[in-house]
């Protein structure tokens, strides 16, 4: 639980092609945080539910039904193109 709750907290950045995966998270808060990073929402079944990009530091982020949450580095889901709908194997995730 307390790897959940650290989560990105004292990181100075996440670099580009990583991100992590917090399940069960239907909500996420980017409090003490020193970096913006995009936020995707996924169902049980890894459909993109929400995706907010370029959320900074102090905010709080959730979506109704989210089973897990994906912290990215702000831009990489529009860079990967990801979007509502979109379907994404979390036991699978490899971001190169």
């Amino acid at each position: 639980m307390f790897s959940r709750m650290k989560g990105l907290l004292g990181k100075r950045h996440l670099a580009t092609g990583h991100g992590l995966l917090i399940r069960p998270a239907p909500s996420v808060h980017t409090f003490f945080m020193r970096f913006p990073i995009d936020i995707v929402f996924l169902s049980r079944r890894g459909e993109v539910m929400k995706v907010s990009a370029d959320v900074g530091p102090w905010r709080v982020r959730s979506c109704r039904r989210a089973y897990a949450v994906l912290e990215l580095p702000a831009g990489e889901a529009e860079r990967r193109g990801i979007a509502m709908g979109d379907r994404i194997d979390a036991e699978a995730i490899a971001l190169p």
